[in-house]
């Protein structure tokens, strides 16, 4: 009789691998929820300090709490002297994710809580990771660059901050808002690939740190964070609004994967892409440059039509980051400084409800073999 196999779901797609109170992704009616405030409504109204303290602490900010939580982040933006060490040893080939991911790592060896898996010691270096990984970001693009890492300027806001210490100029008000909101949007996703790496490792009672450098390593890839990248890339290999419909077409019909397009959980629409192509068309009006826009706005068409399948957030994001003047090869570091708000807080709940996550697997390879001394056996394949 043959043994009956477990289910099985190719990459755990629609799985529930556990519970969370941080956020919700309802695909049904394309919304996304932070601690059950609508996305869209932060983004239209709220800080990323706001919206950080939402994550970490499961409310608002009221009264002094905000004050209070926006000057701990300041504080905390210096980083440590040997980390800069650190950077300065990376050859100039290393990217930006593997010098985050690494510098995290070392913060770690660094903090004198690291040990410390309480919730109080974990929200203490959620904080601090949230200010030091914009902080890595941005040195070390300029480090590789040649130029100096600049310091952080503690009256300015995280998002604020953040755009100077990468572009060493402050941020117009037309440009300071469409960033911000991007970090807002980009900070938490419930359990993404990143984020239940994070949820993994830190199952295991492993350190803050430790869950955030594996959720770094995991959001490197082009299939996650890594697609804004490529969706940029995209666009100015198509270069002009009116060659974007030939272009896809071609592509599509060469079988060429297109970046920023389909989502495991969101089949008609990513909730986030609404408020990001806004944002980008309006910066577009402020700057008087609306090519990019228009090149994705008949990509996307074409993909709708064609193949069926809608942006995520990816997809608006890249060029909204590209007429803001940041570099294509800092826009999953952007991600990441962004949703290390999420990670964290998706620690500090694994942490204080825990149980480690050991999933079953369904064995596929031959059985019952016996074991051959090394004289008698043939030479198998590599």
């Amino acid at each position: 009789m043959k043994k009956e196999e477990k289910p099985y779901s190719p990459g755990l797609e629609g799985v529930i691998a556990g519970t969370t109170s941080i956020s919700e992704v309802d695909p049904q009616r394309q919304k996304l929820a932070y601690r059950g405030y609508d996305i869209e409504e932060l983004a239209a109204h709220a800080s990323y300090e706001e919206v950080a303290y939402l994550l970490l602490y499961g409310e608002l900010p009221a009264g002094e709490e905000l004050s209070s939580f926006s000057a701990e982040l300041a504080s905390a933006r210096k980083l440590p002297p040997a980390v800069y060490g650190i950077l300065k040893l990376m050859p100039l080939s290393v990217e930006s994710m593997d010098a985050l991911r690494t510098a995290v790592s070392f913060l770690g060896a660094t903090d004198p809580e690291v040990r410390d898996n309480s919730r109080e010691a974990n929200l203490r270096k959620s904080i601090r990771l949230i200010s030091q990984m914009a902080t890595i970001i941005a040195a070390h693009y300029r480090m590789r660059a040649g130029l100096s890492p600049l310091d952080p300027d503690p009256g300015l806001s995280h998002a604020a901050n953040f755009f100077t210490m990468i572009t060493d100029r402050k941020p117009e008000p037309f440009e300071a808002r469409p960033f911000e909101i991007s970090l807002i949007l980009y900070a938490e996703h419930s359990f993404n690939a990143s984020t239940f790496s994070s949820r993994v490792i830190a199952s295991t009672l492993a350190d803050m740190h430790a869950a955030v450098a594996g959720a770094i390593g995991a959001l490197k890839g082009p299939l996650h964070g890594g697609a804004n990248e490529r969706v940029m890339e995209m666009l100015l290999e198509i270069g002009e609004p009116s060659k974007a419909e030939t272009w896809i077409l071609n592509a599509l019909k060469e079988k060429r994967r297109i970046m920023g397009f389909g989502h495991r959980v969101y089949k008609w629409g990513d909730s986030r892409v609404p408020t990001l192509k806004r944002i980008g068309r309006e910066l577009a009006g402020y700057l008087g440059e609306t090519r990019w826009v228009e090149i994705a706005e008949t990509v996307e068409r074409v993909m709708e039509r064609e193949k069926g399948l809608y942006p995520n957030a990816d997809f608006p994001c890249a060029p909204l980051y590209f007429m803001l003047g940041l570099p294509s090869r800092l826009y999953t570091p952007l991600f990441a400084a962004a949703r290390i708000a999420g990670w964290a807080a998706h620690v500090i709940e694994q942490h204080g409800d825990n149980r480690l996550i050991r999933p079953d697997s369904i064995y596929r390879g031959e059985r019952h073999r016996a074991y051959v001394p090394f004289g008698q056996r043939k030479s198998g394949k590599r």
